[in-house]
């Protein structure tokens, strides 16, 4: 199974990936950071899974419905071939009588804002719905979950289901030590001669794989017509108010029940009904979709990166995760494997640029309370930490699982991430961004939360002034030394807030400039440097320097740096040009126009093994040669042509992978690089 080719849906408290042939490989119950119950994207036999597929021959084709984050595979045979619009279950069908065509959509359930159901507790649901459109298709579910990354046994029952009004319905139930999971389903007909199709759980044996417990299958034929729903979730452990059923409110022997464990029916569940969950999570995504103002080029292409990016906020506490996804290879067979299912302040803070810049407000409002109470929880000294759990919790302890074998061999997979406690003095000039755009586009910062109160914003400036000389460990977050990297903090007017010690940090801004332009020059060969004590090496952090508007991207420093990086690494550069590569997922694929962090041959990071480009750093290149193209129109030609390179590489859904891109940070310059390209082509 090809990473490339895994898509997410979720429901603003975890995520799941799910495969282009139908199956969950990745999921974590109840939260992004919760241990997996599906895994098999990092360990092909005892990771765990979800599969859904038919038992003949076939081929697949996927889209997320218009405006929404809901997924849709479709399943072909190799007789005829069908086009579906992107309206739901209307397809425009071939002449051929003997195609057969199977729909899966996939979910997780939100209610739309100014629904009755708006106000009923969000529902922990993985809802699954198949549909044949036309002829009849054998197909195979599989439910083998492994609990706490396969590291727990289960017990698995199957009994009758309380909660549906068909006797004897069965349900599956899984029980690990720590969680509890069920497996329900609803059978329908949508043809009046057509009855709904019978679905029959056996127990399925996968232990010679290495799993803990029983798993579940079904297999059936379902002909045209024929609906089936399956619903996984974690039955609640309180109830909360009752709920009046309409199918109940009907049959005098029939009890209400609480609100987060209803009756499961058809009138929840499909499209006759008025408030089922389907079309509810449709319009939830359709109305937040709706208040962008974006109006540029490439509108699609941001939409969806929106979207995706929306994907990765942690409702609760309002953090941004940076990835939903642990341990993912940066290069196939390598070792660069982390868990990026964390809240770092500089993702987080590019993510709310990016929302910002199209409209979305609310989301910043709620990052910026996420933020608030970690500065009233700072460290000791002062400072604060590069990343916390989604929680807002400190501890993020790096554990190495063994007993899997990595995505496609690629191992340690890693849980925690080590890097917690790194110091980067970037982080605080990208917070004081965040801070500043969310007071000037969202709600205002108020003087208490400036200058009074616990959290003290102004004394994080009062810390990096004290502390800018210290090595750190860069924004790559390298794991053998510390160096005097050259992408560190701007305290400028533009972002500082009125302070008794105003002049002071003028000063020092003054002082920092003057030392990265002394000391992190490479005079030979005209160039910035990685670090003071590096800078005959490149690094593509350099790139945000007008971004951040440290300096002009007209500078001849900067355009001399931008050019050197244009260079295939061949020739000194960091840009790749048709070149062969394998690594993150894909395979055997043609790299052109895209951007290396550094040359890992020539910097040591002390974490070893190879990498591919990355999306985000040629997103800067893009918004780099963009803003030199001002006053250079090949520069903005080249942008152009870069941007449109790197659309290319989006897979068929438009969403961006780690490297090309990490799932948030991809998406989140993606917007920021159509943004800015867009109005200086004078299209915005």
């Amino acid at each position: 199974m090809d990473c490339k080719f895994t898509f997410e849906i979720g429901n603003l408290h975890t995520a799941a990936l799910v495969s282009i042939d139908g199956s969950i490989e990745s999921y974590c119950v109840p939260d992004f950071d919760s241990p997996s119950v599906f895994a098999r994207i990092l360990d092909k036999d005892k990771g765990g899974h979800f599969s859904i597929a038919p038992t003949v021959a076939f081929s697949t084709k996927q889209n997320y419905l218009p405006s929404s984050n809901i997924l849709q595979t479709k399943f072909l045979n190799e007789k005829g071939v069908i086009s579906v619009t992107g309206k739901y279950n209307i397809p425009v069908r071939s002449t051929r009588s003997n195609c057969k065509e199977r729909f899966l959509s996939d979910f997780l359930p939100r209610q739309a804002r100014g629904t009755i159901a708006s106000n009923k507790p969000l529902l922990h649901w993985m809802i699954r719905r198949v549909e044949v459109i036309r002829g009849n298709m054998p197909i195979l579910m599989q439910c083998a979950p492994a609990f706490n990354y396969a590291r727990s046994s289960h017990t698995t029952t199957i009994e009758e289901d309380s909660s549906s009004f068909i006797s004897q319905q069965q349900k599956a139930v899984f029980v690990s030590d720590a969680l509890t999971l069920d497996l329900r389903y609803v059978t329908d007909s949508l043809l009046d001669n057509v009855h709904a199709p019978e679905v029959k759980f056996q127990f399925l044996d996968l232990s010679a794989k290495g799993h803990k417990g029983p798993a579940v299958s079904a297999e059936m034929t379902l002909h045209e017509g024929q609906v089936v729903t399956f619903v996984l979730r974690s039955p609640p452990t309180q109830e909360v108010e009752q709920e009046a059923d309409p199918v109940a409110a009907g049959n005098q022997t029939m009890k209400s029940r609480p609100a987060n464990d209803p009756y499961l029916t058809k009138f929840k569940l499909y499209p006759a009904a008025a408030h089922h969950f389907l079309k509810s999570t449709n319009k939830y995504w359709n109305d937040w979709i709706r208040n962008s103002h974006y109006s540029g080029s490439w509108k699609e292409a941001v939409h969806r990166s929106a979207l995706a990016l929306k994907l990765l906020i942690y409702e609760p506490t309002g953090a941004v995760v940076a990835s939903p996804t642990f341990s993912l290879p940066e290069y196939i067979g390598g070792t660069r494997n982390w868990d990026y299912r964390a809240s770092w302040i500089r993702d987080s803070s590019f993510t709310l640029y990016a929302l910002v810049r199209l409209g979305f407000t609310h989301e910043a409002n709620a990052y910026m309370e996420f933020i608030f109470e970690r500065l009233r929880n700072k460290n000791p000294d002062g400072s604060i930490q590069i990343m916390y759990t989604i929680h807002g919790k400190k501890e993020l302890e790096e554990i190495e699982l063994t007993h899997l074998d990595g995505h496609k061999g690629s191992k340690p997979v890693r849980i925690g991430n080590g890097a917690a406690d790194h110091l980067q003095l970037d982080i605080y000039g990208e917070l004081m961004d965040c801070i500043y755009l969310g007071q000037k586009f969202g709600r205002p910062l108020a003087y208490d939360d400036w200058q009074v109160s616990d959290c003290y914003c102004y004394q994080l400036v009062d810390h990096v002034v004290a502390n800018w000389r210290q090595p750190d460990l860069s924004i790559w977050e390298v794991r053998n030394k510390k160096r005097q990297f050259t992408v560190g903090l701007r305290i400028a007017d533009k972002r500082s807030l009125p302070c008794p010690k105003r002049n002071e940090w003028l000063a020092t801004r003054d002082e920092i400039y003057e030392e990265i332009m002394a000391k992190s020059w490479n005079k030979e060969n005209q160039h910035f440097g990685q670090s003071y004590e590096d800078v005959d090496v490149l690094d593509s952090a350099v790139l945000i320097m007008p971004l951040v508007f440290f300096m002009q991207a007209s500078d001849p420093r900067f355009t001399h740096t931008l050019k050197q990086i244009l260079k295939t690494p061949e020739r000194g550069g960091l840009t790749s040009n048709a070149s062969t590569l394998t690594f993150h997922c894909f395979s055997c694929l043609l790299i052109l126009n895209l951007v290396f962090r550094y040359d890992v041959h020539k910097s040591d990071d002390g974490v070893g093994g190879e990498e591919g480009t990355f999306g985000l750093c040629t997103l800067w290149c893009v918004e780099a040669l963009t803003r030199a193209g001002k006053y250079d129109r090949s520069m903005l030609q080249k942008a152009v042509s870069m941007f449109e390179d790197f659309l290319l590489y989006l897979n068929h859904v438009g969403l961006c992978t780690e490297e090309i891109s990490d799932a948030g940070e991809g998406h989140v310059t993606l917007i920021s690089a159509a943004y800015n390209l867009s109005r200086t082509l004078g299209y915005a």
